[in-house]
């Protein structure tokens, strides 16, 4: 559980909706809110090793997802290129355009 909490978060933005109801409430909690495996068990009404393999069941399929789909890897790759248009390109309309898919992906 000592993965890039950024990373982690971006996942959860990406596919959290493909977890269950718990599953997705506890990641969020542990990876967003930053709460201890004590917290979220008191919270939730759950064991802290409930919490703890739903964080760890979770963050699997979030990277079960990932390897799959590849939206993580693909936004970023879009966010470098237009940030590399937007840099390459003196036109103000094209620099807002890029700003806004920038913005869309990440």
């Amino acid at each position: 559980m000592n993965e890039d909490r950024a990373y982690i978060c971006r996942l959860i933005d990406i596919y959290g909706n493909a977890l269950s109801e718990r599953q997705k409430d506890v990641v969020d909690l542990y990876y967003n809110e930053d709460l201890s495996l004590t917290e979220i068990s008191e919270n939730c009404g759950i064991t802290r090793q409930g919490v703890r393999d739903a964080i760890r069941h979770g963050v699997e399929t979030l990277h079960s997802l990932e390897k799959e789909l590849g939206i993580f890897v693909k936004n970023e790759r879009i966010a470098a290129l237009a940030s590399e248009l937007k840099t390459a390109c003196d036109n103000e309309r094209v620099a807002s355009i890029a700003d806004k898919i920038i913005a869309e992906v990440l």
